[in-house]
């Protein structure tokens, strides 16, 4: 384990790459999220594995792409924050085909023993090419997150529904 990288996970449209923008400018290393890369590339391609066509092939690309951000990040100094990660893949990927998600991990690493989770949002919640799902679905995920954080043994934070800056001190007063 590498206990200084830092998931920041939740609902989506929740904030997580604001926050993550946030903490890169304040200096630290920060791993753009793996789905949000999938999404760009497979709108450009085929579209085979993007999450509303195929989730199950999205998924696993998510995995690749984590695990392969985990491993480019190893050894460096200081904190590193992923904007999801390994985790958040593997519950898709057990959403979408009933996998557990402990067996999808279990070739990984874990993570930094906290997780900071956006929770759901409305009044800064926005669909987009990338995010074609709506608030409910934002929050069914967010709900299966947290179970699944939780029963992997981390120890999850809420973020408060702050500022960015406020949530970036937050990050950084709990670590």
């Amino acid at each position: 384990m590498d206990p200084r990288h830092v998931v920041l996970s939740g609902c989506s449209g929740g904030g997580k790459s604001t926050l993550l923008a946030e903490l890169e400018r304040r200096g630290f290393r920060t791993v753009p999220e793996p789905g949000r890369r999938i999404v760009e590339e497979e709108l450009l391609g085929t579209g085979a594995a993007l999450p509303w066509i195929d989730l199950a092939a999205f998924a696993r690309r998510a995995l690749e792409i984590a695990a392969a951000d985990r491993t480019r990040e190893v050894g460096g100094a200081g904190w590193v924050f992923f904007d999801r990660g390994l985790v958040d893949a593997a519950v898709a990927l057990a959403y979408a085909t009933g996998l557990p998600a402990p067996d999808a991990l279990a070739p990984y690493e874990r993570y930094h023993a906290r997780v900071f989770m956006t929770p759901p949002w409305p009044e800064i919640h926005v669909r987009d090419d990338a995010r074609r799902h709506d608030l409910a679905e934002g929050r069914a995920e967010y709900d299966r997150l947290l179970i699944a954080y939780r029963a992997l043994g981390y120890d999850v934070l809420i973020l408060p529904k702050t500022s960015v800056g406020k949530r970036a001190d937050f990050v950084l007063r709990h670590l």
